[in-house]
């Protein structure tokens, strides 16, 4: 049962190789350009999904206003406020300009924020949710999907920072050379209300002049070759090389997320394997668009022209799964298929058995909500207490851990180094799987060891 812990230890080496589940989405209608700059802001925090990309012009339907001041609700209610003890007037809700403020300002009426009583359309401008166009706020006017959906990201973002709230990150600064390099450990998921982000952080995403993660997210050519690396290419499907009962549980497991089984067939059991950890470190507090917080880094980056560069290639993670041996290929997919089916997959097993499975999978949930926590809070010394990479690597004998340790961390702190030793002042970012920043070989150590002030950042 150990196994269960074993491979989320191994999730945080990953980069955000995309599950087999995830669909591209083609932008059928082109989104303003002032837009592009919140727009990874309120994907990720479930404001609006792919919807945007073809209905943002759309005026605002009366679902979508209830969906949207839903989100905005929860999102404000993990603040913790105090109750709003006056009681609000009557507002007119509809689809227009005005209508919708008002929706979205009784949201943030509910909780005692400082002059939330006050004018709702004045409130909503003193804090930057509305603009209008130098003479009006036009808000008789039928609003779009885009307009309400920034109206209540400015929104969500405003409130957060006045309450000095938000995702921290595990965060360090390198400097040498008169160069800035920051180093930002991700956990691959997004869950625990991940988001949004600090300010503090979000300015530092925004500030720098490069973003640098495992893998190019921007890159069609890499990830084309990492898709065709997980599909069988021989003429042989998933049913030829796992046992029969795995494959059936597997097709049961995937068909009703909506994956045929004649697609299921082409996959390679590590592909799969891959989509079934990401799917089990979700929770109910996921958002619907999932949206791992590295994407949503060099989202951020890419829309705002910041150059965006890849350290690994997909090709190279692509090979760490592929080499894997059959044997060890079909019980990764076994392993994670039961992660992902929790207590559904203790059928047959002894009481004795089941306790020890629950016990395996509280064990990585909980595992799992620590370290999103500690990411959350910048707690950066109890997550390397947490995470015991040094202890993994000295003793592991196990196939998949081994490839995800051996020379990732050095090609990491070279790539780093020439980063730090260019001439001129620059300043950059670096986001990779937080397990690659800790520990006696990570990236924070071995830039130290070559004599660079690494620090962790002080959170605000």
């Amino acid at each position: 049962m150990k196994k269960l812990l074993a491979l989320l230890l191994a999730w945080g080496l990953l980069g955000s190789t995309a599950p087999v589940l995830a669909a591209e989405t083609e932008q059928t209608a082109p989104l303003p350009a002032w837009s592009y700059a919140q727009i990874a802001d309120g994907y990720s925090m479930g404001l609006f999904g792919d919807e945007i990309y073809t209905d943002h012009n759309k005026v605002i339907t009366q679902a979508q206003l209830d969906a949207l001041t839903k989100t905005v609700a929860d999102k404000l209610a993990v603040l913790n406020m105090p109750a709003n003890p006056e009681q609000g007037k009557a507002l007119v809700v509809d689809t227009t300009r005005g209508g919708v403020l008002n929706a979205l300002y009784q949201e943030a009426a509910a909780y005692n924020f400082p002059n939330i009583n006050t004018d709702p359309v004045e409130y909503m401008a003193s804090l930057g949710a509305v603009c209008g166009n130098g003479t009006s706020l036009m808000l008789d006017r039928p609003c779009t999907l885009l307009e309400a959906s920034i109206f209540a990201n400015r929104l969500v973002l405003e409130l957060y920072d006045g309450q000095n709230a938000g995702s921290l990150g595990l965060l360090w600064k390198a400097e040498g050379n008169g160069n800035t390099l920051y180093l930002l450990g991700s956990i691959h998921t997004d869950r625990n209300n991940l988001y949004p982000f600090h300010k503090q952080l979000r300015d530092i995403i925004t500030g720098v002049e490069l973003a640098a993660f495992e893998l190019d997210f921007n890159s069609q050519e890499g990830i084309d070759e990492f898709t065709a690396m997980q599909l069988y290419s021989d003429g042989t499907t998933l049913k030829d090389h796992i046992d029969p009962e795995l494959y059936q549980e597997v097709v049961e497991a995937l068909v009703p997320l909506g994956m045929p089984e004649e697609q299921i067939a082409n996959y390679k059991p590590w592909a799969l394997a891959n989509t079934f950890t990401a799917l089990s470190m979700t929770d109910d507090t996921t958002s619907e668009n999932a949206m791992a917080l590295d994407l949503y880094v060099s989202a951020k980056a890419s829309n705002l022209g910041i150059q965006v560069e890849g350290i690994e290639t997909y090709a190279f993670q692509g090979k760490i799964f592929d080499d894997l041996s059959n044997e060890y290929q079909e019980n990764y997919l076994a392993m994670t298929l039961s992660m992902y089916l929790g207590m559904d997959a203790a059928e047959g097993l002894s009481e004795e058995e089941k306790a020890e499975y629950e016990a395996a999978l509280k064990e990585q949930d909980e595992a799992v909500s620590r370290w999103m926590e500690q990411w959350k809070t910048r707690d950066t010394e109890a997550f390397a207490n947490d995470y015991p990479k040094d202890v993994i690597q000295a003793n592991t004998t196990d196939e998949l851990n081994s490839k995800l340790f051996e020379g990732r961390d050095p090609n990491m702190i070279a790539w780093a180094d020439r980063y730090l030793k260019q001439e001129g002042s620059h300043t950059g970012l670096m986001t990779v799987g937080a397990g690659h920043m800790i520990g006696k070989t990570g990236v924070v150590q071995g830039l130290k060891d070559l004599g660079y002030t690494v620090e962790v950042v002080p959170a605000p």
